[in-house]
């Protein structure tokens, strides 16, 4: 059976599609919040547990630590919200994974590094038919589940879809409100995409612990390749409308300076694999950047960035530098404050070009830290579009594979994230 599974022609839900038209099996919980100790674990129990689509919903908490899932239980039953149950599992035990996607009809993993604790749960829910999403961008972890499962969870219908927080959501959202309208105002694909980013916020312990788990394994080159999560033979020409940003340079279209951007190489492969999936032009290229301004004051800052994510990235090979950066690095389990949360905010603009000229701009944007903030809400959003909504996603309720935010949840998670508060537009 081929990797590739185009969704051609499939219904769009509409932005105001009604939630609960699902309902999950009652014997199963409706949904387990896995890593829901963690940084945005808590938060995203909190997020849940307030939610109006959990009334009435069978669900838990789960992770390594009983005394640490009873303190986020007991937060959750002090909002007056919906009250979780508590399950135990370490992330590394294979046998107790399964017991626990056994349980569930969907798992939403906050638990990183992935590679270290992921891979075991993902194991259990392709195994048991459970749907998962998590927050992850280690790619080379992605590209290893791809290969171990895309066929099975193919096969059985099941949708595993990592990748559902500040990685790579906005990117690969963009990529389909361009593509579909598109197709929609002038008859054509988009050829060219590129994305400029603002973002305000901060990192959390676990998140600059997945990038030193990854980097430790040896898995940096991985990182450099463009096409890493692609279907086998599904590989464009390397053309440098592939390749990543290297330079700072003045861009027309967005009227600004722009750098490189520290996600570029997680976003561009979730990217270019959704466009594989959907069966998008062949010549389609998408490209991100960090935006940084106008003026001399903005080239010159732009400069200093490239050099500085450049020096950066090369000193991190070393293993004494990577030791070092951690001693300076927040605890995992920790981050910004409340208050420095609650001021982030981050905004992904967007130009597309279709072969013959046309032109489209759109924007993504949303308040509060986009590592931390955005990234809860987008992963308890895609996580209740498949308890919810199941039936409205890509492909019909039967499809399933290693999916990408695009191609597993589509038109249904900008549904979701805009009534969340979440701006997602095609401009005029």
């Amino acid at each position: 059976m081929d990797e590739v599974s185009v969704l051609a022609d499939q219904p769009t839900p509409s932005s105001d599609s009604v939630a609960g038209e699902d309902k999950p099996a009652l014997d199963r919980y409706a949904l387990v919040l896995y890593g829901a100790s963690g940084f945005v674990g808590r938060q995203a129990a909190l997020y849940l547990a307030k939610h109006p689509d959990m009334q009435g919903l069978r669900w838990a908490i789960a992770g390594r630590n009983a005394a640490r899932l009873a303190i986020v239980k007991n937060a959750c039953a002090a909002g007056a919200g919906q009250v979780p149950d508590i399950l135990v599992a370490d992330g590394q035990d294979q046998a107790a994974n399964d017991a626990l996607a056994a349980q569930a009809h969907v798992i939403a993993s906050a638990a990183g590094p992935f590679a270290r604790y992921g891979s075991a749960l993902v194991a259990a829910c392709v195994k048991q038919g459970t749907h998962y999403v998590d927050i992850t961008g280690e790619t080379p972890w992605v590209r290893a589940m791809i290969t171990q499962h895309h066929q099975a969870a193919l096969s059985s219908g099941t949708r595993i879809i990592p990748c559902c927080g500040f990685d790579s959501v906005p990117s690969d959202l963009s990529a389909l409100l361009a593509q579909n309208a598109m197709v929609l105002r002038h008859g054509l694909p988009c050829r060219d995409l590129k994305t400029a980013f603002y973002v305000r916020g901060g990192f959390n312990g676990g998140t600059l612990e997945s990038m030193f788990h990854l980097l430790d394994a040896g898995q940096a080159p991985a990182l450099a390749d463009p096409f890493l999560l692609n279907p086998e033979g599904m590989r464009p020409w390397r053309s440098p409308r592939h390749e990543d940003q290297a330079g700072a340079f003045f861009d027309v279209d967005f009227g600004a300076w722009l750098a490189p951007f520290f996600m570029a190489q997680v976003n561009t492969r979730v990217v270019r694999r959704s466009a594989a999936l959907l069966g998008w032009d062949e010549d389609f290229a998408y490209q991100e950047y960090l935006r940084v301004g106008r003026g001399m004051g903005a080239a010159v800052w732009a400069a200093c960035l490239s050099w500085a994510e450049k020096g950066t990235q090369t000193a991190l090979q070393w293993a004494p530098v990577r030791a070092m950066a951690r001693r300076f690095a927040p605890p995992v389990g920790t981050g910004p404050s409340e208050v420095s949360m609650d001021n982030g905010a981050f905004t992904c603009e967007w130009v597309a070009s279709s072969a013959d000229g046309h032109q489209l701009r759109g924007r993504i944007a949303d308040h509060g830290d986009p590592g931390n903030r955005g990234t809860t809400k987008m992963l308890c959003e895609s996580a209740l579009a498949l308890v919810c909504q199941l039936s409205q996603l890509p492909g019909g309720p039967q499809h399933g594979g290693v999916l990408t935010p695009a191609s597993g949840l589509g038109q249904v998670l900008i549904g979701r994230l805009r009534s969340a508060g979440m701006v997602l537009e095609v401009l005029p």
